[in-house]
């Protein structure tokens, strides 16, 4: 494990944290698509799968421009993520309670890739990259919609219908 001297390294770890956690979603997007029933759903989450590719042909150029691989780490937290996603898949759900699920999990990641985003971003500009911190932000951002998309899919369909099932045995509050 290098030693991180100053921002710039810490930057490059933090890119390389990121390269690993997309690398990780390009592989377990296709199946959220394939569990998913809901069309609205899963082209959302082809749609995001296009765009994780796009991701780590930005992280790509950014390294190229910095010199160094990001290659060789594992996103050890969005391993975490996935298996949890994975456990997800694994159990014996109805069909809308399943892609609510998958929902869960899904933004789960996001919104770990949106700290990661934001704070290599934050870093990017500190070091004075700015082409870098536009790459970054332009992922974040695109990020930060997929979330809002997933939260309005749940909001006005997924979760709505995944009550359907629920009787009230008067269970007290949460």
């Amino acid at each position: 494990m290098a030693k991180l001297e100053n921002l710039r390294d810490l930057t490059v770890d933090q890119l390389k944290d990121l390269y690993s956690a997309e690398n990780q979603l390009l592989k377990a997007l296709p199946r959220m698509v394939k569990a998913a029933t809901s069309p609205e759903l899963k082209e959302a989450f082809e749609t995001h799968l296009q765009e994780t590719e796009e991701h780590v042909n930005r992280l790509d150029v950014i390294a190229k421009r910095l010199g160094v691989s990001l290659k060789g780490k594992k996103c050890k937290g969005m391993a975490g993520l996935i298996e949890e996603g994975k456990e997800m898949l694994q159990q014996k759900a109805d069909a809308q309670v399943m892609d609510a699920g998958l929902i869960a999990a899904a933004q789960r990641a996001e919104h770990y890739e949106i700290a990661g985003y934001g704070t290599a971003r934050a870093y990017a500009e500190l070091i004075g990259d700015s082409e870098a911190a536009d790459l970054l932000q332009k992922t974040l951002n695109e990020e930060e919609q997929t979330d809002e998309r997933l939260t309005l899919i749940a909001e006005n369909s997924i979760n709505i219908m995944a009550t359907s099932g629920y009787k009230d045995v008067g269970a007290p509050a949460l």
